[in-house]
């Protein structure tokens, strides 16, 4: 069967989804007897060769395996009647070997071919290569879950256009718009407000009084087409405003998964929000901020705008940050000072006692020292890094606002660092 008979769009839509990128670019060969072959093109510009590693990307082997599982999904759901109702979930992995690494310009050709199904469950044995040089194999067990369809009250006002999964739930007086695309198993409670092109993943909640999706606060904004994504387990409480991007800021505002935005917390257009993050009542983000994945943003917390948060960074209530952010720092006050490091942060989310012991000692360099900035990171550079340091002296050294570094004092300091 030629591949582009196959609805490939709407098949990809349903492939397991877990991870927020799509890893297949195209279906090469399609039998439907039980196999399959896509591409998926690496580039340098994935998000996820973001600290993985610096200095020499490799594509994570985790990826190599969501890639097979999303083609065997799509093969799964070929002769599905309704494929919007069902969901291929990747439920094992066996066998699975890694012979070289998948590096940004190769081209990956993910083979799968179907071994044994039965009922929701089949397993497949997939291959990656790139040329004649094979990169990974294993053999996946795959389920097929069947989905509610959309459950909206009545009094709801959906737009017919709007793209709504199975599993998705809309409360009373909710407003859906028309270019909205909602995931599987996403709530949208009374009176919450989604519109423009909006697009969120699975496992969403949106509570009531949120607006989603609507028209940039900047009076450049001349309603051209914009977006906002959202991906995967947000929480975005009452009163929650997320906008959408503009025009001159590229038009796009992004939010990753598993974050938690409190009460009256605001993300403005051309934000860019990582994953796990936490945003306290009232945080806001002015216009073209950037917050790296595992951020806290204090209650009533400002991040000025084009400014960047560094990854773990705490900000601590009332903080007005008009300079970046520092990963791992703790940084309070009106204006910004850097208490040192994140240490109970760093520890609760697992990092071992001597990264955490690296960090210190960077930050020691940085603030405690008769050093200025530029002697300071050059004195960083001179020894081995650990990846984490490396990815606070890079931060610092690609700032264009220039980076929170006003001490609160040496006492305190001291005390963190």
């Amino acid at each position: 069967m030629n591949a582009t008979s196959i609805d490939i769009a709407g098949l990809i839509r349903q492939i397991p989804t877990q991870y927020p990128f799509v890893l297949v670019d195209r279906v090469l060969e399609h039998d439907p007897t039980g196999r399959l072959v896509a591409i998926k093109n690496v580039t340098g510009s994935e998000e996820f060769f973001e600290g993985h590693f610096p200095g020499a990307p490799v594509m994570p082997g985790v990826l190599l395996m969501e890639g097979l599982a999303q083609a065997a999904g799509i093969w799964l759901l070929q002769d599905a009647p309704d494929p919007r109702r069902l969901e291929v979930h990747l439920v094992g992995i066996d066998d699975a070997k890694f012979r070289r690494p998948a590096v940004p310009g190769d081209q990956l050709r993910l083979e799968v071919t179907v071994l044994h199904r039965r009922g929701a469950l089949c397993r497949v044995r997939g291959e990656v290569r790139v040329g004649e040089h094979r990169v990974a194999e294993a053999t996946l067990l795959l389920q097929i879950a069947t989905l509610d369809p959309p459950a909206i009250d009545p009094t709801a006002r959906v737009d017919a256009r709007a793209r709504l999964a199975a599993g998705v739930r809309v409360g009373a007086y909710a407003v859906i718009g028309p270019q909205v695309k909602v995931g599987p198993g996403t709530i949208i409670d009374a009176h919450a407000v989604v519109d423009g092109d909006t697009t969120l993943g699975r496992d969403n909640h949106i509570y009531p009084f949120a607006s989603v999706g609507l028209a940039p606060q900047d009076l450049k904004y001349r309603g051209e087409a914009t977006r906002l994504e959202i991906g995967d387990r947000n929480v975005v409480r009452e009163f929650v405003t997320l906008n959408r991007g503009t025009g001159g800021g590229g038009g796009l505002t992004s939010i990753g998964s598993d974050n938690l935005f409190m009460a009256y917390a605001h993300v403005a257009h051309d934000c860019r929000v990582g994953s796990h993050t936490i945003f306290a009542n009232g945080a806001t983000l002015a216009g073209h901020v950037d917050v790296a994945d595992h951020v806290t943003i204090g209650a009533f917390s400002a991040v000025h705008q084009f400014c960047r948060v560094g990854i773990y960074g705490f900000l601590g209530g009332y903080t007005v940050a008009t300079k970046d952010v520092l990963p791992y720092s703790k940084t309070v006050g009106n204006r910004a000072r850097i208490y040192g490091v994140n240490t109970l942060g760093l520890q609760r989310r697992g990092f071992a006692p001597e990264v955490i012991a690296a960090i210190r000692q960077a930050y020691r360099v940085l603030l405690q020292s008769s050093l200025n900035t530029s002697e300071a990171l050059a004195r960083l550079e001179a020894e081995p890094m650990i990846p984490e340091v490396r990815v606070l002296v890079e931060f610092i050294r690609s700032a264009r606002r220039g980076v929170v570094l006003r001490r609160a004092s040496r006492d305190n300091i001291t005390d963190e660092a």
